[in-house]
């Protein structure tokens, strides 16, 4: 071979040599720690944005919305939208980093249908969606199985499906996981929440610590992060060590940003928090919600740490943080980003009695290893080594307390795996006082034990001002409607109560209540063996004072189910915080289901300030004679007694809203119907958005839908507002942002839409010109309208993937049907999720109005019959001239 060949070959090789460097790293993210990642989440529906890859910065990866379930499965019931997740998933698997899914349960954002199922429905759908999950992700990594149930923050409204608050006050979280955790075993199973290094920490630490302690599957907790723009670092630095020295379990930072505009505060924030987190051996990873500038979920998208393609200086310190070798080297609880164990030690319950038996499961498996020996220990001091599965024991404890379990796994490789639990010991159940029903039961004299065993409280303050009781622990007892009370309740909070019932039957109950706001509310349950048992709905307490707890009402119902002769443990669940309860009056009744009543309501749905007549019939033939009474009730108060027939009365609601009706028909001797119920929906007037109805010819504003509300003028898949516009405040979760240098509807979703009052002033063909934008595919919506209670589909526009969500395009059509003069209803409604809708600009292509003419015009203009045949000002009918259908006579 010749020198120049040689070289030729060399110079070929070192090419290729060069272009392999660079390729690798231009691959390379900002962490190398094989064991920890440092993830972010996709940006307005994208994963690539701004100059450079997702994959050359970021090696895990988040939906910001698009695997929620409201996202998904929010259009209709088994309906699934799964485009937005494949996109993200698919990106994970291609550049071989983890893929969290967010989230599986969320009070804030599921389908709105799942509030019109029954509870077992609601359990089937909940079913239903984590195997559509699992058939679609079977491999999933991470999993954000439940998010944001803090009381105050979003407990799913459907956890009665998944078993309501239970013993353990969270008993449908541990169900969630458990169903999580049978699909999943090898996925790292997270709960989710925020503020949990400042304003609700302590709630915080207590949710996580029932869940662990009762044996539910979670693997680790995620700290949201979104509290720490102005947190103090020592202040901070304390709150993450109690967090981890109370649980004892992997952390993430799941949510992680620092909002402000201020450069060196931002840098101040992450030089501080991010190497505290990151280099804890108890820390596994940080996900940033959001880097590019604007286009974050914060005030003006302050909280980007790249903008317009720059570094903004925290960016900056992070890529030469990520080089260091604290940051390369820092351990991890889950090596490889990988759960080896799964570790639950589950006792019975974990609120026992002093020296009664309890037994404990420890549930253990390992992905690659084999387990060679469990060692159990109570209180540190080592209580049974258990060698072969299922691993079981008993303990019993015999002084009162605080008893902490652990467990040690040892593998066949010498490693160990550890897991805490723990039990809470009291005396026997002792009833304050005696009830009986029929009779009175006061809602302070819950049974005598401990907390966790007869009553939960979500503090240990009583912050009632009395000492009625000295063994209520955090119950709040408070004085009110002429003697005693509970007060200061919140979400998750129960109590319970030993009756003796003497005679089997069914039972009402007239419960005394009061509210200084909206949203309170409480229900009543059995306690039986097998688990609780519901005796009532979820009863509303109405609001009786503003911001005041003085006023007491009677809130009136029935229970679900008979109660037998003898002893039994009710409990009172509070499921709306900030209702006092003063006390129970239970009454035994006799059933004659030939006094049943239907309710019906004209007209319906009503009107706000317009008189709809409720009527109350009997069903059968002989109620018709026999009932002689009906009682109304509103929201479970009293509302009216009607004793003359017709039963009926008119009634004129003044708000927006659902009421919701009950009645009960009696006859003379007090025997009593079913208890029928009615929801009247109540709409506001619809009025155009600016007060007058849109001209057409002529251009709609996407954003300027009428006003009148949600379900009435328009649809919303959830009731969070995720545009960045305050352009109007009566939306209710319509998602309006900024986009072509105005407003425009964003964030779609599939079945949602929107009205507008329209007036078309030229009747006849149109065309349709659409400034809209998508940066996915399969976007789209439709057009129709409505006219007379007729709706007429005009046609639907398939959006093009416009590259993003901030290029606009003009996408241009024609009507498919002919437009009437006169107002009526145009619709656009949502086809395909994930279109921005700017405008659409309607134009008249053939006026087919009738209209007179003048001897004069004929001079003008040349004639054609509606054939398009030309004719002369002797023919007779309808002639098109000048564009226009007139008639000749």
């Amino acid at each position: 071979m010749s020198y120049a060949m040689k070289r030729e070959r060399l110079d070929f090789i070192f090419v290729l040599c060069v272009l392999c460097f660079l390729n690798l790293k231009a691959v390379a993210q900002l962490s190398s720690n094989p064991d920890k990642f440092l993830g972010n989440i996709t940006t307005r529906y994208n994963v690539d944005y701004g100059n450079e890859k997702f994959y050359t910065l970021w090696n895990q990866i988040t939906c910001e919305n698009e695997s929620k379930w409201g996202s998904i499965e929010g259009s209709r019931r088994g309906s699934f939208n799964w485009g937005g997740t494949d996109a993200a998933y698919n990106y994970a698997k291609q550049y071989g980093f983890p893929f969290k899914f967010h989230t599986l349960i969320w009070g804030a954002q599921y389908p709105s249908w799942m509030n019109s199922l029954s509870t077992s429905e609601q359990y089937d759908a909940i079913v239903e969606w984590m195997d559509a999950v699992k058939a679609r992700y079977p491999d999933l990594e991470m999993i954000d199985v439940v998010n944001e149930a803090v009381p105050g923050h979003a407990p799913a409204p459907y956890k009665n499906a998944l078993g309501g608050d239970g013993k353990t006050g969270y008993d449908w979280i541990i169900k969630a996981f458990e169903l999580a955790y049978e699909r999943w075993p090898d996925a790292i199973l997270i709960y989710n929440d925020y503020n949990t290094f400042r304003w609700q920490k302590s709630e915080f630490i207590e949710l996580v610590r029932i869940l662990r302690d009762a044996g539910a599957p979670v693997d680790a907790y995620g700290c949201q992060a979104h509290d720490l723009t102005d947190m103090n670092f020592s202040d901070f630095k304390a709150a993450m060590t109690e967090i981890q020295n109370v649980l004892k379990m992997p952390m993430y930072s799941t949510e992680y940003d620092i909002g402000t505009s201020d450069d060196a505060h931002q840098l101040q924030q992450y030089k501080d928090q991010i190497p505290y987190m990151w280099e804890a051996d108890y820390f596994a990873g940080i996900t940033l919600w959001g880097y590019i500038y604007g286009a974050t979920w914060t005030t003006d998208g302050n909280s980007g740490i790249i903008r317009d393609g720059v570094d903004r200086p925290a960016m900056a310190w992070l890529r030469e943080y990520m080089k260091t070798d604290a940051a390369k080297n820092a351990k991890s609880p889950f090596p490889g980003m990988k759960k080896e164990a799964s570790v639950y030690v589950k006792p019975a319950s974990i609120a026992v009695t002093k020296n009664d038996t309890v037994p404990i499961t420890i549930r253990a498996r390992l992905s690659t290893k084999s387990i060679d020996s469990i060692m159990f220990y109570v209180n540190n001091t080592l209580h049974a080594v258990l060698t072969e599965a299922p691993y079981t024991t008993e303990y019993v404890p015999a002084k009162l307390g605080k008893h902490e379990l652990k467990a040690v796994v040892y593998a066949d490789d010498g490693s160990t795996y550890e897991r805490l639990s723990g039990i809470n010991v009291y005396n026997p159940r002792v009833p304050f006082k005696e009830h009986w029903l029929p009779g009175t039961v006061q809602a302070e004299d819950f049974d005598i034990s401990g907390e966790g065993l007869t009553y939960h409280d979500t503090d240990n303050r009583n912050e009632g001002g009395t000492n009625y009781r000295t063994d209520a622990g955090g119950v709040d007892i408070v004085t009110g409607n002429g003697g005693y009370a509970l007060g200061y309740t919140k979400n998750g909070e129960w109590l319970e109560y030993t009756v003796n019932v003497s005679e089997t039957g069914l039972y009402s109950y007239d419960a005394y209540v009061s509210s200084g706001v909206t949203n309170s509310s409480f229900s009543l349950s059995l306690v039986t063996d097998d688990g609780l048992v519901s005796l009532t709905d979820i009863i509303a307490v109405p609001q009786t004072g503003s911001n005041t707890w003085e006023t007491y009402k009677a809130v009136s119902g029935r229970m679900l189910l008979p109660l037998n002769e003898g002893k039994n443990i009710i409990r009172l669940n509070i499921t709306g915080s900030n209702c006092n309860i003063d006390k129970f009056v239970f009454k035994r009744v006799e059933i004659d289901k030939n006094l049943n009543i239907r309710i019906k309501a004209d007209p319906s749905p009503a009107t706000v300030y317009t008189n709809s007549v409720l009527s109350f019939t009997p069903t059968k033939p002989a109620g018709e004679e026999a009932v002689t009474t009906v009682k109304v009730y509103m929201g479970g108060v009293l509302y009216k007694t009607l004793t003359e027939k017709p039963f009926e009365f008119t009634y004129r609601p003044t708000v927006k809203g659902t009421v919701n009706f009950s009645a009960i028909a009696s006859d003379a001797s007090g025997k009593e119907s079913d208890i029928a119920k009615y929801s009247l929906v109540v709409n506001n007037r619809r009025t155009p958005y600016s007060g007058s109805r849109i001209s057409i010819p002529g251009t709609i504003e996407a954003e300027n839908f009428d006003k009148g509300g949600e379900g009435f003028t328009y649809h919303d898949s959830d009731s969070e507002n995720e545009g960045n516009a305050e352009y109007r405040t009566d939306s209710e979760g319509v998602d309006i942002g900024t986009g072509n240098n105005g407003t425009v509807i964003g964030y779609t979703a599939t079945g949602e839409w929107l009205e507008y009052s329209i007036d078309v002033k030229e009747p006849g063909k149109y065309s349709y010109e659409a400034t809209v934008s998508s940066g996915t595919s399969g976007s789209g919506f439709s057009i129709s309208v409505i006219k007379d209670g007729k709706t007429t589909n005009l046609c639907t526009v398939n959006v093009t993937n416009t590259g993003s969500w901030g290029t606009y395009i003009v996408q241009k059509g024609n009507f498919s049907a002919e437009l009437e003069e006169g107002p009526q209803i145009l619709r656009i409604t949502i086809t395909g999720s994930y279109c921005n809708i700017d405008k659409v600009k309607l134009i008249c292509t053939l006026n087919t109005a009738v209209e007179g003419i003048s001897s004069d015009e004929y001079r003008y203009y040349d004639m054609f019959d509606v054939n398009g045949n030309r004719v002369d000002e002797s023919y007779k009918g309808i002639i098109i001239m000048n564009g226009k259908k007139i008639l000749n006579r």
